[in-house]
């Protein structure tokens, strides 16, 4: 009985917030509330609700504290030269935008943070999406994907947790794993250059200004219009109706109505109007150039601590946007201007972790996922022992969709493994395969994370599940491929 309803909590959770029935905070309370008193476990909805919330407050904080500081330091202007770079490579081309944001996810992504990852990609190319029109779930879910496969590094957290679930060495796990990793982050970019062409076929390749020589100093001053970011009635953006065909592009301008929407991409959350987005302005008051280099070394500091973890993540985060504050912005009044900019992203997000503490609270806390989990690995035939490998592989998809990190690798993991010992498969190839489903684990609802990405980007969570699972669980699957093609699985 537990298994069925924590598949028809699951079920009904996602099929709500994709049809937009009810806000994701809202389902994520008022589900989860509804099915522990179904199981009759009503009496004790509190005492799971506030050990989820126990559980998560640490990931909120460092959440709420890692928004403030990275906040600040593209404030300050540390990433503008890689976004310049960035941008200067996208220019208005939507086939380049969309593989510019795949590569610049996975560059931010060496840090082994998801929300600051999603961060830095949202604030360097939301204002091109927008001014160039784009789908903007084609930016969260190329993003998500490119996070996703980049998440396995042994800093990240997948690894190190399948590496203490199964007491082995985090490299002996994730070395051999590299190229099958590097063919997941190939299938992400050759996934970006089919999203970016079929972006291009609805709009056609746009320029950002009146100008249409192809030099140097043109393509700098291109880069400057998308960095400033005026407003659509404004000064500078993409005059309506100016672009360039290529090919079988399309010929209508950007604005045309009679443009045929990508029918596979669902829409952002509304029309929401792009005055104003000052967040790269290259004149920006907030930027501090003389200070780069201590906001440099500051950064690289913090990422190196964070890997080597000599404390805690929300601790190194609470320190770091402390220093950045204080130094950045001596006067008290640029401190609270600094936070208060950041606020709204700071709220939204911690109120889903917490939000998301209610649902893995009664999730775990009545045995749901235990005996989901359990029935899944019941339900592999005893002819397959032989190749738990790929078993594990194909489980992670779902498995770690639908529980967190830690509930999958500490609590099905070794399940896994002892099932493939009884036939002979190491505990090491159990592990690496246990890696494969985190491209579609960065969209997970239970990923406090993503609630950054579709934030700051404005689009409707749904709208980015019905979009991103797809091509995530294929991305999932080329890497499961990659590694048997490997011997690695």
């Amino acid at each position: 009985m537990l298994t069925i309803l924590g598949f028809v909590m699951i079920a009904t959770f996602l099929v709500l917030i994709m049809m937009k029935k009810m806000s994701p905070m809202a389902a994520l309370v008022l589900i989860p509330a509804l099915f522990c008193i179904l199981v009759g476990q009503g009496a004790h909805l509190g005492d799971y609700v506030l050990k989820g919330i126990g559980d998560l407050a640490p990931t909120a904080a460092m959440l709420m504290f890692a928004i403030i500081y990275f906040g600040v330091m593209i404030d300050v202007g540390l990433f503008d030269p890689i976004v310049r770079g960035i941008l200067k490579f996208c220019k208005a081309d939507p086939v380049r935008v969309v593989v510019g944001t795949a590569l610049l996810a996975a560059i931010v992504s060496l840090d082994g943070d998801g929300s600051t990852t999603f961060m830095i990609t949202v604030s360097a190319l939301y204002p091109l999406y927008k001014r160039l029109k784009m789908s903007l779930v084609v930016m969260t879910g190329v993003a998500a994907t490119a996070n996703g496969v980049m998440n396995t590094l042994p800093w990240g957290g997948p690894t190190a947790r399948a590496a203490t679930a199964l007491k082995l060495d985090a490299g002996d796990i994730f070395v051999p794993m590299i190229p099958a990793l590097a063919v997941g982050l190939v299938a992400v970019f050759a996934l970006a250059y089919v999203l970016g062409r079929r972006e291009r076929k609805r709009l056609g390749v746009l320029t950002l200004g009146d100008t249409r020589v192809v030099t140097e100093a043109a393509d700098e001053e291109e880069t400057e219009l998308v960095l400033v970011g005026a407003g659509a009635g404004g000064k500078r953006g993409v005059p309506a109706g100016t672009q360039r065909g290529t090919g079988g592009a399309g010929t209508g301008s950007d604005t045309d109505p009679e443009a045929a929407p990508d029918p596979d991409a669902a829409t952002d959350s509304g029309d929401h109007a792009d005055d104003g987005l000052q967040t790269l302005d290259p004149q920006r008051a907030t930027l501090r150039p003389k200070l780069y280099w201590f906001n440099a070394a500051l950064t690289l500091a913090l990422l190196t601590l964070l890997i080597l973890q000599v404390m805690p993540i929300p601790v190194l985060f609470l320190i770091g946007a402390a220093l950045a504050l204080t130094v950045n912005f001596p006067q008290m009044k640029d401190q609270k201007a600094r936070v208060a900019a950041h606020a709204e992203n700071v709220l939204n997000v911690s109120g889903m972790v917490f939000a998301a503490a209610v649902f893995t609270g009664v999730l775990t806390g009545t045995g749901m996922v235990e005996h989901m989990a359990r029935w899944l690995v019941s339900g592999v035939p005893d002819a397959l022992g032989p190749h738990m490998g790929i078993v594990t592989g194909v489980l992670s998809i779902p498995l770690t969709y639908f529980m967190s990190n830690d509930g999958f690798y500490f609590g099905i993991v070794p399940i896994l493994a002892e099932a493939g010992a009884a036939h002979g498969v190491a505990p090491i190839e159990i592990a690496r395969a246990s890696l494969v489903g985190q491209a579609l684990h960065m969209s997970s609802p239970l990923v406090p994370a993503v609630y950054v990405l579709v934030g700051m980007a404005k689009v409707e969570f749904g709208d980015h599940t019905k979009f991103t699972v797809k091509w995530a669980a294929l991305t999932s699957l080329v890497v499961l491929c990659a590694g048997l093609l490997f011997g690695i699985i």
